[in-house]
């Protein structure tokens, strides 16, 4: 392998041939990551443009550079880790230095690993090959799940106390409550059981979407049938059937999807609408193209209301994590996993703003049966 830079401190620094570093027809400034490579006697022959961005150190400069010098890393406790790792002069079995955290100059994090290349197992090393990454995504996954946590475990606490206060004083005091009084401790011991029990399945939803491991159990799904139970929910529970309005275009494509959430999703958005907006709330199920390339049919659910409606600027965070609208309460979990769950079945969800001037939410879903079936 030829390779167009001198191995002399000082001398002319030229980029080696894009395939000697990445392979043939790979330019190593297209690579996401930082590379850094240094050749036999420890003098760095490529430093990539990701390389330059995450160290802010220019690939002129550290071109001919002894490595520990044109990279001078050290580990969180203050150690050099080149002197520490001894590419060129430690273990002839090492062929690799795996992941991990270390400090540039000034204290800046950045995920580092390493790997010896060596013409024969246990032969001098001939390439020190490295590769950097900011550590700012995994922060902000840190940050994220951080954020869950807090605020999952403040949701649960409030139940939680409830409960614990409620069964505490029945157990001690039995006797001293009508029955009136005991029902209406355990209505709200129960009502509060549900809610933990809500903010869990929501917690291992999350779990699933982010994991890409949601499960989707299809099966016949009447749409329009499902929308109108949960109509029928909200009228028995005290809303004005009025404030509902239900339009089913006929004839509907045959959708296969999972029933149980299929529910899920109708209930968030339809929760949304009742709870955050006014006037009528408004349900579309129509035929629409599919969302899935091969596909010529879909089905698409519109739910909209005549409320204040979505600012302009939040309606680009309305399916992140704990977005919550003008009124406060809830996780802000709820329309995260709606869009999972959507996108689980290989369909989209959007959000826009409703002829009434109210939110409006539209999912469409692919029909295709399951595999086996077709």
């Amino acid at each position: 392998m030829s390779v167009g830079t001198s191995s002399a401190p000082g001398a002319q620094r030229v980029r080696p041939p894009a395939e000697d570093v990445a392979g043939p027809g790979v330019d190593p400034d297209d690579l996401p990551d930082g590379l850094v490579v240094a050749d036999e006697h420890g003098h760095v022959i490529c430093f990539n443009a990701a390389a330059e961005r995450i160290t802010a150190v220019p690939a002129a400069t550290a071109l001919g550079q002894r490595l520990e010098t044109a990279l001078p890393l050290e580990d969180l406790e203050g150690r050099r880790w080149w002197q520490l790792t001894d590419p060129y002069g430690g273990l002839a079995i090492r062929s690799r230095q795996p992941e991990r955290n270390l400090l540039l100059p000034g204290g800046r994090e950045v995920l580092v690993a390493a790997r010896y290349v060596r013409a024969e197992p246990a032969g001098p090393v001939r390439r020190v090959v490295v590769s950097l990454r900011d550590t700012e995504a995994r922060r902000r996954t840190e940050r994220s799940h951080a954020e869950l946590i807090a605020t999952v475990a403040h949701e649960l606490r409030s139940p939680l106390t409830s409960v614990k206060g409620f069964t505490a004083t029945l157990l001690a005091k039995w006797e001293r409550f009508t029955d009136d009084q005991k029902r209406l401790m355990l209505e709200t011991v129960d009502a509060d059981a549900d809610r933990v029990t809500r903010l869990i399945a929501e917690l291992l939803d999350i779990s699933r979407i982010d994991s890409g491991r949601l499960e989707v159990r299809r099966q016949p799904v009447d749409i329009g049938a499902a929308v109108g139970r949960h109509i029928q929910a909200y009228v028995a529970a005290g809303q004005p059937a009025d404030r509902f309005l239900l339009r089913v275009e006929q004839p509907l494509p045959a959708l296969w999807a999972d029933p149980d959430k299929i529910d899920q999703v109708l209930s968030n958005l339809i929760e949304n609408a009742v709870r955050h907006g006014d006037g009528t709330v408004t349900i579309d199920v129509t035929a629409s193209p599919s969302p899935r390339e091969g596909e010529d049919t879909g089905t698409s659910v519109t739910v909209s209301d005549e409320g204040p409606g979505i600012p302009e600027e939040s309606m680009n965070r309305v399916f992140t994590r704990f977005w919550r609208g003008s009124k406060r309460g809830g996780t802000g979990l709820g329309l995260y996993i709606v869009k999972g769950i959507v996108e689980a079945h290989g369909g989209t969800i959007t959000v826009g703003r409703a002829p009434g001037g109210g939110a409006l939410f539209r999912f469409m879903l692919p029909v295709a049966a399951p595999a086996y079936l077709t």
